[in-house]
Order: C-alpha cells, then sequence, then structure tokens
C-alpha cells in the first residue's frame, strides 16, 4: 500500500517493535505438497514458515520493507519460499498463478474499497478451482469499537493502523464472487491482569468457480 498513511505505520510498527506476531500456528489448512501458494501480508513469517513446512511452494508478500525482512529471516534457504515487496490491492503476477490464496488478518487492514479491490485481486491470481482461506476479526470481538471510527465498523488504534470488525455476512458479500465453502465464528477467552476479554474471529473459505 505504498504512499499511504496505514502502510507506513505497519513499517514503523515493524522496524520498532520486530516480530511482532511470535506464537505457535494455528488453524493451518491443509495443503498439498507442491501447491503453489500466495500468502497476503506476510508479516514476519509467522504463517508463511509453517506453510513451507508442508512442502508448498509459497510466496510472501508485504508492503513493509522491516516485515519482509523478518519473514525472510525466518524462511529456511530451500529455494521454495519467496518473498516480495507488493501491495495486496495490486498483485504483480499473472492470472491464475496461485493454486491457494491466504488473507489473515490483513484484508480488514483496509478501508472498504481497498477490501473490495483485495479481493478481486486474490480471486484474478488464483486458478479456477482455487481455494481462498481468510481470516478477520469480528464484531464480537472485545476491541471491536475501540479507537477512532474511520468508516462503518472500522476503527483506527493510537498507533495509527485501523481494522475492520466483520459480521458474517459481511465476509460472505465481500466474497460474493467466489463460492463459500465455511463461514465461521471462532471465539476464544484472553485473560489480561485476570479479567478475562471474549476474543473473536471470522473464519472463512472461498473456492473460485471460474
Amino acid at each position: 500500500m505504498n504512499g499511504d498513511r496505514n502502510a507506513d505505520c505497519w513499517e514503523n510498527d515493524y522496524s520498532r517493535r520486530g516480530r511482532v506476531w511470535g506464537g505457535a500456528v494455528h488453524q493451518i489448512p491443509p495443503f498439498r505438497a507442491g501447491q503453489r501458494v500466495l500468502e497476503l501480508g506476510c508479516g514476519n513469517g509467522k504463517t508463511f514458515s509453517a506453510v513451507l513446512e508442508k512442502k508448498c511452494e509459497v510466496v510472501g508478500i508485504d508492503f513493509s520493507i522491516s516485515a519482509a525482512i523478518l519473514c525472510r529471516s525466518l524462511a529456511p534457504k530451500t529455494g521454495q519460499g519467496e518473498i516480495a515487496l507488493a501491495d495486496v490491492r495490486h498483485l504483480p503476477f499473472a492470472d491464475a498463478s496461485f493454486d491457494v490464496a491466504i488473507a489473515f488478518h490483513v484484508i480488514g487492514h483496509l478501508p472498504e474499497a481497498g477490501r473490495v479491490r483485495c479481493v478481486d485481486e486474490s480471486s484474478r491470481v488464483l486458478r479456477a478451482g482455487g481455494t481462498l482461506f481468510f481470516s478477520g476479526f469480528s464484531v464480537g470481538d472485545f476491541r471491536a469499537g475501540t479507537g477512532h471510527e474511520t468508516e462503518p465498523g472500522t476503527f483506527e488504534r493510537k498507533n495509527g493502523i485501523s481494522t475492520h470488525y466483520f459480521t458474517e455476512g459481511e465476509v460472505r458479500a465481500l466474497f460474493r464472487s467466489m463460492q463459500p465453502r465455511e463461514c465461521v465464528t471462532r471465539r476464544w477467552t484472553m485473560t489480561v491482569r485476570g479479567r478475562p476479554l471474549p476474543r473473536a474471529e471470522i473464519a472463512a473459505t472461498f473456492k473460485k468457480i471460474s
């Protein structure tokens, strides 16, 4: 997202804090060895490195130089993993280039027009029958409504990063050009200073039908 404030905020966050996302990777889809997989917003490489372990040919993109460097340092030098600096709204790949696209907690950081553009681009680079895996925070998450509302359901925090909180209906509508396979809300509890806080995300799977 070259030139926009959200991109600058993410770059600042990664350059200042380093590995923002750590811990074990959960809910990795059952990829098949040899599949060509595109990860939208690879960040510091948490999911990217886990998918490489599935023996897939993985391409990760991010607009943050600092994130890309961190991601590259996690990936084994097998020749299968590739990192590119790119905007998820303008993918630098040919039509029908990938079997799978992963969009874990990336589309929700875009404004509405950007979300639509990202979905169109993701569909474009998928082969017929290809699969897209999505996750984004739900309106049931405790952080929904926190910060400055920049668009309906989208809130900007003090660090300048914006997050949209989805309903399941919104997710289905966003991917209406693709065939839904699953769309569910996952809920769990995070405890902070002895206080239980509800977390919620929407996880969905879509298939490109033509």
